[in-house]
């Protein structure tokens, strides 16, 4: 029964989605065609800028996407957030600047090395913590077996 209704709001969401392009569909898509052009032909004034902004944004990821960061990433908001970056660092913004712009903007998800701070600090200790355990149990269950 719960096969049957999980297949069935799947079928309505799509049917939304094709039904209100608007709605789902146009979600993160670029202002214009011209945002695209500009991504892919964007000039920098040295070699070492367009590095270091590429650089950044290998270290950003796509918010639609998840998995990618955001030069991999060919979904429109990753094109618009690669501007963006392009942009900032044409500027003379600071990696530091950029980077606290697009976690103020989408939280510290775009981040693929989340800064260390009170409120992760479970997240990154924690898989310290369970290896020390494992071995713990490991040497106490060999002494006792001998």
């Amino acid at each position: 029964m719960m096969k049957y209704l999980v297949r069935i709001l799947i079928i309505l969401s799509s049917t939304v989605a094709i039904s209100f392009p608007g709605m789902a569909g146009d979600l993160f898509t670029a202002n214009n065609k011209n945002t695209s052009i500009q991504v892919e032909l964007f000039e920098f004034d040295n070699s070492e800028q367009q590095q270091r902004a590429i650089s950044l944004a290998k270290r950003l990821r796509c918010p639609q996407c998840q998995n990618q960061n955001l030069i991999e990433s060919n979904s429109p908001i990753a094109k618009d957030l690669r501007l963006v970056v392009f942009n900032r660092v044409k500027a003379g913004e600071s990696d530091r600047e950029i980077t606290q712009y697009m976690t103020d903007r989408f939280g510290e998800f775009v981040l693929y090395k989340p800064e260390m701070n009170a409120s992760n600090l479970l997240l990154w200790l924690l898989p310290s913590l369970l290896f020390l355990l494992f071995i713990y149990l490991s040497v106490k269950s060999v002494r006792k077996s001998s």
